[in-house]
């Protein structure tokens, strides 16, 4: 399970490699790390790696995923940034970056139907594809007035994170 982890102004990759029991190999920015991780009844988490302890309470924010941590020295701000909190800031963005000449999708994924051609005038907010992802489809619209400059996938395609689909001239 890969996700981004945003803390303060830092984001971290994290990936969980492999977990047996409150033992977890985890992948940080590259690195792996080999944690004992126990969740304890006072709410806090106590976690061992390479000698060292370390006791953090995690508060749960007023947003889902949003958390302020609080170890015995610093207290940060937690954002957790998966899959489906990229897919749904991309939905509510109408699925394209602001002032982007590009269309993509935060998430993996199967084109649907491309609704567009390279050549075509696509006007902003004007729908270009649709993709199918968690077992719902979504339309993918375009960030800007422009040309239809390339299409890199075609109808039945199965996407990855953060590919271009589509580029707008």
């Amino acid at each position: 399970m890969a996700l981004e982890i945003k803390i303060n102004d830092r984001i971290a990759r994290a990936n969980l490699i492999d977990q047996d029991g409150n033992i977890l190999r985890v992948e940080v920015d590259g690195k792996i790390y080999e944690v004992d991780l126990l969740h304890t009844s006072d709410g806090t988490f106590s976690i061992l790696e390479g000698g060292n302890s370390y006791n953090i309470e995690l508060v749960p924010g007023k947003q889902q995923k949003k958390y302020t941590a609080h170890t015995l020295y610093d207290t940060y701000d937690i954002t957790i940034i998966d899959a489906e909190s990229r897919y749904l800031n991309n939905r509510n963005a109408n699925g394209a970056a602001s002032k982007s000449k590009t269309i993509s999708s935060p998430m993996p994924g199967k084109v649907v139907k491309i609704m567009v051609r390279e050549g075509d005038i696509i006007k902003e907010g004007e729908t270009a594809i649709i993709i199918s992802a968690m077992k719902m489809e979504s339309e993918y619209k375009a960030p800007a007035n422009g040309l239809v400059k390339k299409i890199n996938v075609a109808e039945g395609d199965v996407i990855q994170s953060d590919q271009i689909l589509i580029e707008l001239e």
